[in-house]
């Protein structure tokens, strides 16, 4: 069979897989499903660019259908067709529609673009969040209210979320598909950026900027809570941590061990994650369930579940100080930081 039947056979199958594919992936990690109007006006910019294209070649494979048939050679014909070179006429329709088909995007384009730039920082009514990229975990501090928190950003419904972007060591980008594009964060360089969430939901945040071993274990998620329910989670970020005595051995252990880089108040950012409100969490590192098994693999040897990262491992066997009883103390503890 000829190379060129095969691919003529496989071409079906092809289409009906690509098709299949697109129906695939997750809700809450799409801008084909905007959440948020910064989504939902870069979605019909999407939607609008791509009518233009379909239009174009629909006219574009219409015009030659049509004059292979109309024009095509006919038995017993050997006249020569009328020659058009240098048509005013059809060189002002070829210019001209182009020109008009590259107005109606570029006007609402430059409009959203600019829209989409305007920066929010200066705006009491909106929600400040200065977020701050690392290999490979977001940090998150809201500087009106005195609180920080890592890898799940939590902001109030149908209100401006005004962002201060920086990294602090490579390119990263951040980006959250159901509200809106992305934006670099860059070291040393401030950039900003709104989004605004329409429902009460749990989106997906991505780095789409390829920083590392881990770049792409870079997730992160956005919580979006009614007014109040923010404010409940803004006081209980607030209110002082109660550690139980059966979790005390392990505060001892994670004081020598892990204060130098992580805070488990509210306002201290630290060099690693903010661990304050750690036990609500839903992930671990960003990509592990949150299990007490999976804490406890973490802490043993974090390379292994997050290459390149800079935790160092604490497992005896991974090269660390602490045994199997040790990390399982502060296992415990941490799960009392809520």
């Amino acid at each position: 069979m000829s190379q060129l039947k095969k691919f003529w056979r496989l071409l079906p199958l092809l289409a009906v897989m690509t098709f299949m594919l697109t129906g695939c992936g997750d809700p809450t990690l799409s801008a084909l499903k905007p959440k948020g109007p910064v989504a939902s006006e870069q979605l019909f910019l999407m939607k609008l660019s791509l009518f233009i294209m379909v239009f174009v070649v629909i006219v574009v494979f219409a015009i030659y259908a049509y004059v292979l048939v109309r024009y095509r050679k006919r038995a017993g014909d050997n006249s020569i067709p009328k020659q058009v070179e240098g048509s005013h006429v059809l060189e002002i329709i070829w210019t001209v529609i182009p020109i008009l088909l590259l107005l109606v995007l570029a006007v609402p384009t430059v409009s959203y673009t600019f829209k989409h730039s305007k920066n929010y920082n200066q705006d009491k009514d909106a929600v400040h969040v200065k977020v701050t990229a690392h290999q490979f975990w977001w940090q998150f501090e809201y500087p009106d209210l005195g609180i920080a928190t890592a890898q799940e950003l939590v902001v109030p419904k149908d209100k401006i979320i005004a962002f201060d972007l920086v990294s602090a060591d490579v390119a990263h980008a951040f980006w959250v598909p159901s509200l809106g594009g992305k934006v670099d964060t860059n070291p040393g360089i401030h950039n900003t950026l709104y989004l605004q969430a329409d429902e009460i939901a749990t989106f997906q945040g991505r780095c789409t900027e390829l920083c590392g071993a881990s770049h792409a274990l870079m997730n992160f998620t956005v919580t979006a809570k009614s007014q109040a329910d923010f404010d409940a989670w803004v006081n209980k970020m607030k209110a002082p941590a109660t550690v139980p005595a059966t979790a005390q051995k392990g505060e001892e252990l994670f004081k020598e061990n892990c204060m130098s880089c992580h805070a488990v108040n509210a306002s201290g950012p630290g060099v690693a994650p903010n661990l304050k409100g750690f036990a609500d969490r839903d992930t671990l590192a960003g990509i592990l369930e949150h299990t007490p098994e999976n804490m406890a693999l973490w802490i043993h040897n974090p390379q292994e579940q997050k290459p390149g990262n800079k935790m160092p491992a604490f497992g005896k066997e991974a090269g660390g100080k602490l045994d199997d009883g040790q990390i399982n103390e502060i296992v415990k503890y941490l799960q009392t930081l809520k």
